[in-house]
């Protein structure tokens, strides 16, 4: 494998990182959290600057916070750009939207060099695990040049189509994940007013046409009050922000998002914006005046 560079060692860049060291390559890391980066060092990685690791790695993986930080790291003074070469690949794993992905396919082209919009699900589990599923967007020749990386860091990725493509893939999937948790929120609410146990419900009902990955991994944490993230609704605000902008600008009514984006705004004006999204469930449990939680 080629010299890889990584940039973003948050809740999911991290582990990504680890389980790319443990397949053998050579990777460069860069965060704003130092810490992060000493623990990585001490795994085996080196360090660099955004500059520095365009200059010396082939492939550069980012896994940032929102698009307009993916910009500023490629494209800002002393950025990845400034010292990239010709057939080096940059790979943007962040959510955000298709346009700011085909923007970075644009400018990077100019330069010779391969883009891939690439954003994942599975959470942080899916990280550590090295099981993401992995949406692209991009050139054909790209994909099979990274590959071999999805392989180590994901259990499925898929080439969706052109630049753009995958980020657009990310926000459907986003719109599935954030309402089907939103259904099960209300559900084991309506479980608990009613006087049934919710964690037996979930139980009972898991085998059903109900399960789902996101039921089987929410409800347990919502009957045992645990909020602590894989996934925090401030970053999943922001992917719900990004759907919506997207489609009003392709004319796309989409009344259910623009609840759960009303959802999320309100536990944003009351202090959950860095809980788990299973904490989503806290919204529905103030409408009704009950807390879910298991009897067990």
């Amino acid at each position: 494998m080629k010299q890889v560079g990584f940039i973003g060692l948050g809740i999911m860049g991290k582990p990504m990182v680890k389980n790319l060291l443990k397949a053998g390559c050579a990777v460069m890391v860069s965060d704003l959290n130092q810490a992060a980066v000493d623990e990585l060092v001490e795994t085996g990685a080196t360090s660099g600057s955004y500059a520095q690791i365009g200059a010396v790695c082939d492939i550069v993986f980012t896994m940032l916070p929102n698009g307009d930080i993916v910009q500023s790291v490629l494209f800002g003074e002393d950025g990845v750009a400034s010292a990239l070469t010709a057939g080096k690949i940059v790979c943007d794993m962040s959510s955000v939207t298709a346009t700011q992905s085909t923007t970075c396919y644009e400018k990077l082209k100019a330069l010779g060099v391969g883009f891939m919009d690439a954003p994942v699900s599975g959470g942080e589990p899916g990280a550590v695990e090295g099981t993401l599923a992995i949406m692209c967007g991009g050139d054909a020749d790209v994909f099979e040049a990274l590959q071999p990386y999805f392989d180590v860091m994901g259990s499925s990725a898929l080439l969706v189509g052109p630049s753009g493509s995958g980020s657009v893939c990310k926000l459907a999937n986003q719109i599935i994940v954030n309402l089907n948790i939103c259904a099960v929120s209300e559900a084991l609410v309506l479980a608990t007013k009613a006087g049934a146990d919710p964690l037996k419900v979930y139980q009972a009902i898991r085998g059903g046409l109900a399960g789902s990955a996101v039921l089987d991994a929410k409800a347990p944490m919502m009957c045992a009050r645990d909020f602590k993230p894989g996934g925090k609704i401030s970053i999943n605000h922001k992917d719900i922000k990004n759907v919506l902008a997207t489609a009003h600008e392709i004319d796309v009514p989409l009344p259910f998002t623009a609840q759960l984006f009303e959802v999320q705004q309100a536990l944003k004006a009351h202090g959950h914006m860095d809980d788990d999204h299973g904490g989503y469930v806290r919204y529905f449990e103030a409408l009704a005046g009950v807390e879910v939680k298991s009897n067990r």
